[in-house]
């Protein structure tokens, strides 16, 4: 895990001061409103002393994970912004909050109207903040079953009702190593006896270490034909400081390899056939294929060619993006399986609607898309990164039956 730049350190300092800061001036509003003198400063004592603290944890935590062991680096960082995200976020919502309302003049200088201060502050503040807490302790591990049903022309008649679990992103490190958990999807997707359960990469974070005792969990996921995964952008150690790039080779090599241990076929630029009672479908994997910042490993000519002269073909790209560069349209690949967005772990989904800031950033971001007789599914991922929360964006487990 690469360390925060001291400009990246500076710049959330700065901001974290500035919010608090001007938190701290609407609280007054506020705290005046308490009977006892003595009441008000221990309440801005003790919004200081948090800010303060806040801070100081920063320097430290960039001063000291230059030497810490990769896993309690990994843990320290996950966990510490986690407490920053739900802090900040809450008091940044009550500075806008209230600063609109005073500056449109809805709070004026009245004795009456200074109940709406209060009301309205603390509403603004602990709302989100209440919000935030449920994803991070709630919703982060409620797995949830997403349905789908596809027909296509194209497909064999003896691979009818073909049924596929479909998952993504585990991100093992943020799990740190509390394999119950996980446990409990690996017996939701066997519950659901899929013919196949195909993974769309990000295993780990960053290193090989993440994957210590998580053999036997993942061992036990059951397909009736066969498991197959690709690779995803997290899996090559790119976002690791390595001494040599023998040293990050031999990371790679260890997750790789991880793959045979728990049965699962890893597809490298790579395509097998599958043949029931004559008829085939082909199952492609393409390597990590993504736009800048990230890189392209993936060579999708070189994984077609074995399986050029047949029809019914299945894609395997952890990026999205790689299905409208180098998919739709391009090729004859009836259905793309993708992950990598997460959708950002934070959106709205109501019946078929469904939003996340990350729909900036990707046109296809979550959910089943279909142009020009191809489709691509892209699943909000089973894992999580970064923040350690989900709103909106339960983890999820794909089923979907393929028909004629």
């Amino acid at each position: 895990m690469r360390s925060y730049s001291i400009f990246t350190i500076i710049l959330l300092c700065l901001a974290i001061l500035l919010v608090d800061t001007l938190a701290f001036y609407w609280l007054q509003s506020i705290t005046r409103l308490l009977p006892s003198g003595f009441l008000q400063n221990l309440i801005n004592i003790a919004f200081w002393v948090f800010t303060i603290g806040l801070l100081t944890s920063i320097i430290l935590l960039k001063v000291r994970l230059e030497r810490m062991h990769p896993y309690r680096k990994q843990l320290l960082v996950t966990s510490f912004y986690g407490l920053t995200v739900s802090s900040f976020i809450p008091k940044l919502i009550f500075v806008i909050v209230i600063s609109i309302l005073y500056f449109s003049n809805y709070i004026i200088s009245e004795e009456e109207s200074l109940i709406a201060i209060p009301v309205i502050g603390l509403f603004a503040g602990f709302l989100p903040f209440f919000v935030i807490l449920y994803s991070i302790f709630r919703s982060l591990y409620r797995f949830k079953v997403h349905r789908i049903k596809i027909n296509f022309e194209e497909l064999p008649a003896n691979f009818k009702g073909l049924r596929i679990v479909h998952i993504s992103d585990l991100h093992l490190g943020s799990f740190k190593s509390r394999h119950h958990i996980l446990d409990r999807a690996v017996k939701i997707i066997n519950y659901l006896e899929p013919d196949f359960i195909f993974f769309t990469g990000d295993l780990v974070n960053n290193n090989a270490w993440e994957l210590k005792g998580w053999q036997t969990v993942l061992k036990k996921l059951k397909a009736k034909t066969g498991k197959y995964a690709v690779l995803g952008n997290h899996d090559y150690g790119d976002y690791s400081d390595w001494k040599n790039a023998k040293a990050k080779q031999s990371n790679f090599e260890s997750i790789k390899y991880f793959y045979k241990k728990v049965d699962f076929k890893l597809l490298l630029n790579e395509s097998v056939s599958i043949e029931n009672e004559n008829q085939k479908i082909a199952i492609v994997g393409v390597e990590n294929w993504g736009n800048p910042p990230f890189k392209k490993y993936g060579d999708l000519n070189k994984a077609l060619k074995s399986v050029a002269n047949i029809p019914f073909k299945i894609l395997l790209s952890h990026d999205p993006s790689h299905w409208n560069e180098e998919v739709m349209e391009k090729t004859d690949i009836p259905l793309t399986l993708s992950g990598h967005t997460h959708g950002m772990q934070a959106g709205i989904n109501i019946k078929s609607k469904k939003w996340s800031p990350i729909q900036y950033k990707y046109e296809y971001w979550a959910g089943l898309y279909k142009r020009f007789n191809q489709y691509l599914y892209v699943t909000r991922g089973l894992g999580w990164m970064g923040f350690p929360g989900r709103l909106g964006m339960r983890p999820e487990i794909t089923l979907i039956e393929l028909n004629k």
